[in-house]
């Protein structure tokens, strides 16, 4: 942990983002996630099948909830929505229609928009256009950014 949290500091990095693998299923993430705060900012990426109350307060969390296509909407912990906090994130990627009708209702029945700062829906590429996605956003005037899956686009996997 306290390997990792001195390659934050000396990175000068604005801030650093524990992801992969499901982070709060990892020996040691809350830890981890301590002696980075100490550094400066942290993000922590889940998929949303563990509790998030587990996150220190002062990271912030961005909740991945699983669409339908993706097969694994299943496995979501919806209590963790109670837990977000004005800081935190949502994100759904979008692969389908059916996804974004979804996403939407998701949206509104839990007022996402008034827990917390954004509300993200990125397109599953090559699937899904983002301009298609974005229309979709602009038509239903839904309070939510879309977001580009960066890494596909310059290549990385």
């Amino acid at each position: 942990m306290a390997r990792l949290a001195l390659e934050y500091r000396r990175s000068r990095a604005p801030l650093a983002e524990i992801t992969g693998g499901e982070p709060l299923l990892q020996p040691g993430f809350v830890s981890l996630a301590r002696a980075m705060l100490k550094v400066g900012p942290v993000l922590v990426e889940t998929n949303g099948s563990c509790d998030i109350r587990t996150v220190p307060r002062s990271a912030v969390t961005i909740l991945d909830i699983k669409c339908p296509s993706s097969g694994s909407s299943a496995a979501m912990r919806w209590l963790n929505l109670r837990h977000l906090r004005r800081n935190d994130e949502v994100k759904f990627v979008i692969g389908t229609r059916t996804d974004f009708d979804w996403a939407r209702a998701v949206v509104r029945r839990y007022r996402l928009d008034r827990k917390c700062h954004a509300i993200l829906f990125s397109p599953v590429q090559p699937r899904m256009r983002p301009a298609r996605l974005g229309a979709w956003i602009a038509e239903a005037r839904l309070p939510v950014r879309l977001q580009i899956q960066l890494h596909k686009l310059i290549g990385v996997p």
